[in-house]
């Protein structure tokens, strides 16, 4: 049976789709000695090739991971960077076959979550804006801010890149010309945050986010570390995308391991800053979202 290229290769943990069809309109992917085009079938047979090495088609990644990851503000969610500024991948454990595959960005001044997969279609699919996946942020805001903002926010204003709004903005505290707030939204689009409220004349110093659909960043996982979510969260992270995933129990060494690292990151104490913006009230914007319980990892 064939299958779409950037599929398959999605499928073993090369990249997500929508960068393997990248790669293929730059020429880097070949078939059977062939420039490769979106859109080309190919079967388990087929010699494939990217930037001239073989990919191995044979069977999918051994098992769905994911990891979530806490970001600090400084580094670059890319791969490869002129300024030789540090990125996210750097942090990473490596993988014994494919590759870690960023589920979204954070811009360089912005830390908190980030996921990471060697699943592709996973990684697609979270991202996809027609999937509705709730990112929340904590966000310190420098300015006023008054009703008629927050209304306006809420409702929907004009970016540069078409209509935007939050779905819900919590109040948290404020101390002097600053004010704390959370707020949700469920797409993922450059720097939208920031923008929705640089928009109203106000400036976003200080972003985080600590959120992602289902999955939240442990108080006890600090700046710069990982951890990797187990199968029955990585299960329910499919289920969030309607997409079964091979998640199969962890093998006794494996359990070990994770729960070494668990046990190394929880001993040294909670530290988080999610309750710098404690909402004191939330305002919601009516919008009727697919909205997933979430699972604190505490």
């Amino acid at each position: 049976m064939s299958e779409k290229i950037q599929k398959v290769l999605a499928q073993r943990g090369l990249g997500s789709r929508r960068e393997i069809e990248r790669w293929i309109a730059d020429g880097r992917i070949a078939v059977n000695g062939k420039t490769a085009s979106v859109g080309d079938r190919i079967c388990a047979t087929d010699k494939v090739s990217l930037d001239g090495r073989p990919v191995r088609l044979r069977g999918k990644a051994d098992r769905a991971r994911v990891l979530l990851y806490n970001k600090p503000v400084g580094e670059i969610c890319t791969r490869h960077d002129p300024e030789g500024r540090k990125n996210v991948f750097q942090a990473l454990p490596p993988l014994a076959t494919g590759r870690w595959i960023a589920v979204g960005r954070l811009d360089i001044n912005t830390s908190g979550l980030l996921l990471f997969t060697n699943e592709g279609e996973l990684a697609n699919r979270l991202m996809h804006p027609s999937q509705q996946i709730e990112r929340q942020y904590l966000v310190r805001v420098h300015g006023g801010v008054d009703e008629a903002m927050l209304d306006r926010l809420l409702t929907g204003v004009e970016l540069d890149d078409g209509p935007a709004r939050f779905d819900r903005i919590e109040s948290g505290v404020r101390t002097g010309a600053h004010q704390w707030f959370s707020v949700t939204l469920t797409e993922g689009r450059q720097r939208e945050v920031r923008r929705l409220w640089e928009s109203q004349g106000v400036e976003v110093s200080r972003l985080k986010r600590i959120r992602f659909g289902s999955v939240e960043v442990p108080s006890y996982v600090r700046s710069g570390e990982w951890l990797e979510l187990e199968p029955k969260e990585v299960a329910q992270l499919g289920r969030l995308v309607a997409l079964s995933l091979r998640t199969p129990a962890l093998t006794p060494e494996e359990k070990r391991s994770a729960g070494r690292q668990k046990t190394r990151l929880q001993a040294r104490g909670r530290t988080s800053t999610r309750n710098a913006g404690r909402p004191e009230r939330q305002r919601s914007s009516g919008k009727s979202s697919r909205q997933k319980p979430h699972d604190a990892r505490r």
